[in-house]
């Protein structure tokens, strides 16, 4: 399960990683679109698009179905929930860490100012 879960990281963060995929969910966060509406806005080819889809579809971003001869694609938001959780487990970390190094800096002045004023 952990396992897993870490490689279903691995694929998330590899398919957030380029910035026309990043477009692209943006693009279909209201509304299902097909692929050929997706690659609209791009100058690259469909076949190209379809790579960057493949990569979503692997990280499980997206979802495909076909309607009568079209693919229609959607944001997959659930999975996009894995890897908040993973941040937002790292924030609160990194949270408490600033809080304590900003603590230690506040000390730091506060002994400064001491030294300077000869006050404790």
């Amino acid at each position: 399960m952990v396992e897993s879960n870490a490689l279903q990281l691995d694929l998330i963060f590899h398919a957030l990683s380029d910035t026309t995929r990043r477009a692209i969910l943006r693009d279909i966060a209201g509304y299902e679109k097909t692929v050929g509406e997706i690659a609209r806005p791009y100058e690259m080819t469909l076949a190209a698009v379809s790579k960057h889809l493949k990569v979503l579809e692997a990280a499980e971003l997206v979802e495909r179905r076909k309607r009568g001869s079209y693919q229609m694609v959607r944001l997959n938001a659930k999975s996009l929930r894995s890897a908040e959780e993973w941040l937002a487990f790292y924030e609160k970390f990194w949270t408490q860490q600033l809080d304590a190094l900003q603590t230690y800096l506040e000390k730091g002045e506060d002994n400064g100012r001491s030294r300077r004023t000869g006050r404790r």
